[in-house]
């Protein structure tokens, strides 16, 4: 079944379309897979996707070398910079 997500191949698709859709956005989210087993309820197993997210949203946005480098030449240049005198 194409849109049952509680199976480990469907886990394994969620997983990727979550990831996918966060990193095109400029976030990095890690997700994790649990299999959790056979469940009596369920009479399968299932495979639960758990993530860093709050409230489905992303923690931390994705730290790029560009990114990093601008920031930290930033931050020489305004410790450079005398500041306002008091």
């Amino acid at each position: 079944m194409n849109g049952d997500w509680c199976t480990t191949d469907g886990a394994h698709r969620l997983k990727e379309k979550i990831e996918s859709y966060w990193r095109d956005k400029g976030y990095e989210v890690d997700i994790n897979l649990v299999e959790a087993g056979f469940i009596a309820a369920m009479r399968s197993g299932r495979t639960d996707v758990r993530s860093n997210m709050i409230n489905g949203m992303p923690t931390r946005q994705e730290v790029t070398k560009d990114a990093s480098h601008a920031r930290r030449k930033a931050q020489s240049r305004s410790m450079m910079q005398p500041g306002w005198v008091n």
